[in-house]
């Protein structure tokens, strides 16, 4: 899986570093510039959207490989341009098909992760930093040696697509699974713990705690979701569009030292993503989140409050430590936020994320023009701040993936609303609503979480029966439980 997120990164590090050399090809000014990018967070906000179905009824792995192939050979089509609308359409296209790509190679990082039993996306997304680093520099290089930005881009989308394709065969399956004819779900064996699965009663009050509907507390928890990463990749827009320029017009600083700046803000994250899922092992994502959020708005306060160039990197680097591991902690619990459905809970937070992206740095620009740019950036400071207070919002998510701490009424809650979800794809069959196609792919990971749920149920009263420790039982992957009877 990493091999995708570390092409995507290649090919957009590339393409940023070519900018230039395109708007000389197509003969474009400054403004017209602004209007064709912003065709890229179009598409991405459209490419999302059109995953929401694509993944949950086609799979996440099609979808990637598609995508992740396709995204390569069109990112070869800004070289092509030689006006405004012909970019335009490159970018728009090349949009569309990352979008659609972030969505399916998050929703295969969600199930690897619950193969593993422990986060790991934290460290996928650090390969995309690395590959956006490496990009820049690759294409630096080329526009060095004077090589014009078609070659360029195809190099890098050549290269890309080769290396997808080799990735093909480590891509995780759609899983299938179903039990033996006339056969329950795997389910508990004691009277106290007998659950009705057809249409009879909801687990009892003292056990589930009188769960809400499924529909309503995962739009709930969708939204939280959006927000944060809204907050986030606005953030992180922030820094990309406006630490140079901020280094550059208001500290008087040379551009060279200026673009110091986000460099640094670049390898923090990338640094910070790459121990990110040991950090989280250790502390928790919801005390790691909080944590980040604090060092990500003291770090970048701090360095405007001394307002010298080298407080500046400072601050910069700081805040990109601070924001490395939110993303991608935020896209894996929209994957989890709906089991019955992973692809439309993530799309829904990767299309509000990249909407937050899009329209962050302008609004900074605007508040620049009214109150200057130093007071305008304590914006991204105050985003970082709500990601801190908001962090707990990823507890129910981790917790349900990796079957860290759960209690007995914690999971027999888990248990109703699923049950509940099951129910309501049963109802929605009926009436004609959903086809039987979709209702397989729909309910397939509703069914492996119920699998594990149960599985974790029955290690803890094992282990409090034998005087153990309950807490140090853990959901396993339901590979290793399919089709177990009690």
């Amino acid at each position: 899986m990493s091999a995708y997120f570390l092409v995507i990164g290649l090919t957009a590090g590339v393409w940023m570093a070519r900018i230039p050399a395109v708007k000389a090809q197509a003969h474009l000014s400054d403004g017209s510039l602004g209007v064709a990018l912003f065709a890229v967070p179009v598409g991405l906000v459209l490419g999302a959207t059109l995953a929401e179905r694509l993944v949950d009824r086609v799979g996440s792995a099609p979808v990637t490989r598609a995508c992740g192939v396709g995204g390569c050979l069109l990112s070869v089509t800004p070289g092509l341009a030689r006006n405004l609308g012909e970019l335009m359409a490159a970018l728009l296209a090349i949009g569309i098909a990352a979008g659609t790509l972030d969505v399916a190679q998050n929703a295969q990082g969600v199930r690897v992760e619950a193969l593993y039993g422990r986060p790991v996306m934290t460290s996928m997304h650090a390969f995309f930093s690395l590959g956006t680093i490496a990009g820049a520099l690759i294409g630096g290089g080329f526009a060095w040696a004077g090589v014009g930005p078609l070659p360029s881009l195809a190099a890098a989308g050549l290269a890309g697509a080769i290396i997808d394709a080799c990735a093909w065969p480590w891509l995780l399956p759609e899983a299938r699974h179903s039990p033996a004819p006339g056969a329950p779900p795997a389910g508990p064996s004691s009277p106290q713990e007998q659950i009705h699965w057809g249409g009879g009663p909801q687990p009892q009050e003292e056990w589930g705690g009188g769960p809400q509907p499924q529909g309503r507390r995962v739009r709930r928890l969708i939204v939280a979701l959006g927000v944060l990463a809204v907050c986030a990749l606005a953030a992180e827009g922030a820094a990309g569009d406006w630490s140079a320029v901020y280094l550059r017009d208001r500290l008087g600083t040379s551009a060279g030292f200026a673009a110091l700046a986000f460099a640094a803000f670049a390898v923090t994250m990338t640094v910070g993503r790459a121990v990110g899922d040991s950090l989280i092992r250790r502390f928790g994502v919801v005390s790691l989140i909080r944590a980040c959020g604090l060092v990500a708005a003291i770090g970048l306060a701090g360095g405007l409050a001394v307002g010298n160039p080298a407080a500046a990197v400072a601050g910069f680097a700081a805040f990109g430590a601070g924001l490395s591991v939110v993303v991608p902690q935020v896209f894996a619990a929209g994957g989890r936020a709906d089991p019955a459905r992973p692809g439309s809970g993530l799309a829904k937070v990767v299309g509000l994320g990249y909407a937050g992206q899009s329209a962050g740095p302008a609004v900074i620009g605007a508040a620049a023009s009214l109150v200057g740019l130093r007071l305008a950036l304590a914006i991204p400071v105050l985003l970082a701040l709500w990601i801190a207070v908001a962090a707990p919002v990823l507890r129910a998510p981790a917790r349900t993936a990796y079957g860290r701490h759960m209690d007995d009424k914690e999971i027999m809650g888990r248990i109703s609303e699923l049950i509940q979800t099951e129910h309501e794809l049963r109802d929605q069959l009926a009436s004609g609503r959903l086809s039987s196609e979709q209702e397989r792919e729909r309910l397939r990971s509703a069914e492996e979480a119920l699998d594990q749920c149960w599985d974790l149920l029955r290690q803890r009263r094992a282990r409090r029966e034998f005087g153990e420790n309950p807490d140090s039982a853990t959901a396993r992957p339901v590979a290793e439980v399919e089709g177990y009877q009690q």
